[in-house]
């Protein structure tokens, strides 16, 4: 299970960076467009029953849920950043930093003149070495919270 997390991660990662920097960008405004009513349709009565009319608090619900979205995001790139320092070897590395752009393995595989097989193990490598366990949580090699080294990635994704 946590490796298929892991593969998943790197998959939707250049997607989810992407998404967290149009976010961003889109929803710092508060929401200039949206006008109040003047004149006569501001003393006029306002619709009842179901749901709420006030375009300024529909848009301050949908702005939320986004921030949320993009909270989430974060969280789920940020196991993937913590990890990246583990993988070390040149063309793990090289694989690596090409997935995360968002390219297929068979762009990958024609860029480093590799084999499908041998681009597929060079991959299931990078896998590998983002799924072991931290030996630490910073660097300054202190232990967890529980009095053990590192954090487990099933700790990870409860906070997701």
């Amino acid at each position: 299970m946590e490796r298929q997390y892991i593969e998943s991660l790197l998959k939707d990662y250049h997607w989810m960076m992407n998404s967290i920097k149009l976010l961003r960008e889109s929803m710092e405004s508060a929401g200039e467009k949206l006008t109040a009513q003047y004149g006569l349709e501001a003393s006029m009565p306002k619709a009842q029953g179901g749901g709420n009319s006030d375009p300024v608090l529909q848009e301050t619900v949908r702005r939320e849920k986004r921030w949320k979205k993009v909270a989430e995001y974060e969280k789920k790139v940020k196991i993937l950043q913590d990890r990246i320092h583990k993988v070390t070897d040149d063309r793990e590395v090289e694989v690596l930093h090409w997935m995360l752009e968002g390219k297929s393995l068979r762009w990958i595989g024609r860029h480093m003149a590799l084999s499908p097989s041998h681009t597929r193990r060079l991959k299931d490598a990078v896998v590998d070495r983002l799924n072991e366990p931290n030996g630490t949580n910073g660097t300054d090699g202190t232990k967890g919270a529980n009095g053990t080294k590192g954090s487990s990635l099933q700790e990870q994704k409860s906070y997701v």
